[in-house]
């Protein structure tokens, strides 16, 4: 047996012991020394010990219980993480999208694809009404908005989520320094002036699911070719926020992660792609979808409906 699989079976292992404890603590209202969690199985105690109260369980219930700890257990080990030691605190806020958390491009003036790049999400302008390069370019679980109430109201709320990011206060400020090659904890980070990434950032949810991360730049974010960004110990794309004082540019190839909601513009390059949102307040958005390998998507879940455009 090889020594990756050897630590995967001590992983497997290390979650389903957890599992059959935390069972207990359904079962019979008791908080093993195992599965003691912060906020969880707090009990009165009599001399020093905790009373245990009983409750009989159906055959039906534990039946219920269970087919959750194996849905549990198989996400667990999916991620090929045990139950998290340490969870972040941060102080980072992710703000509240409004109707614009259902747009994957929303621009002020005009919103142009160019190639034959899948777009999961809406897409859509105002106050300006041109949305240009549909087909090529296809949307799945979405629409297109040439204007109209829909749009400005997501431009309204997009508007107000900016304005949110931009009010909080900075944890880590960053000017001066390429976020390429950085392991980032949830928080605030901020530039005074522009940001760039050349490499690769990494995102650290410290286990953490519900962690946030804000970026804060006074004016532009660009992005190498070939740069990436991405998540770890449970972290997830649509929690991650970029603040962009006036444009943000994507480099060819890139592989990015987050919400960009920025004053200005912002470009996505030939072959870049976004799991995320793309809101400009005051500008055009432009994809170059051409050699793009997946779609452009306000969900990291897009696969579960793109497999039939790529088996068709």
């Amino acid at each position: 047996m090889t020594l990756k699989r050897l630590i995967d079976a001590d992983k497997i292992c290390a979650n389903l012991l957890f599992l059959r404890n935390l069972r207990s603590c359904f079962r019979s209202y008791q908080c093993p020394q195992a599965c003691r969690l912060p906020g969880r199985c707090k009990y009165p105690t009599v001399a020093g010990r905790e009373k245990k109260r009983v409750y009989p369980m159906s055959n039906k219930r534990q039946i219920n219980y269970s087919i959750i700890l194996f849905i549990f257990a198989t996400l667990l080990m999916a991620a090929g993480n045990s139950w998290p030691a340490v969870l972040a605190s941060s102080g980072a806020v992710a703000p509240d999208l409004g109707t614009a958390a259902r747009f994957v491009g929303l621009a002020s003036s005009t919103l142009t694809n160019t190639g034959p790049g899948v777009f999961v999400g809406d897409v859509g302008t105002s106050p300006g009404s041109a949305v240009i390069g549909f087909p090529p370019g296809t949307l799945r679980r979405g629409a297109i908005y040439e204007g109209g109430p829909v749009a400005a109201q997501a431009q309204s709320d997009a508007t107000l989520a900016y304005n949110a990011l931009a009010g909080q206060p900075c944890n880590t400020n960053l000017t001066g320094q390429d976020l390429g090659g950085m392991t980032l904890a949830p928080g605030v980070y901020c530039f005074n002036t522009s940001a760039g990434l050349t490499g690769n950032l990494v995102l650290d949810a410290l286990g953490d699911p519900l962690a946030v991360w804000v970026f804060q730049m006074g004016s532009t974010l660009t992005t190498a070719s070939a740069s990436t960004v991405g998540e770890i110990n449970g972290g997830q794309a649509l929690n991650v926020f970029w603040q962009v004082g006036s444009s943000a540019a994507l480099g060819s190839g890139t592989r990015f992660h987050g919400n960009i909601l920025a004053d200005a513009s912002i470009t996505l390059n030939t072959g870049a792609t976004l799991i995320g949102r793309a809101l400009a307040l005051n500008g055009a958005v432009t994809m170059n979808t051409n050699n793009t390998p997946s779609p452009i998507a306000n969900t990291p879940l897009f696969e579960f409906f793109y497999l039939p455009l790529i088996t068709r």
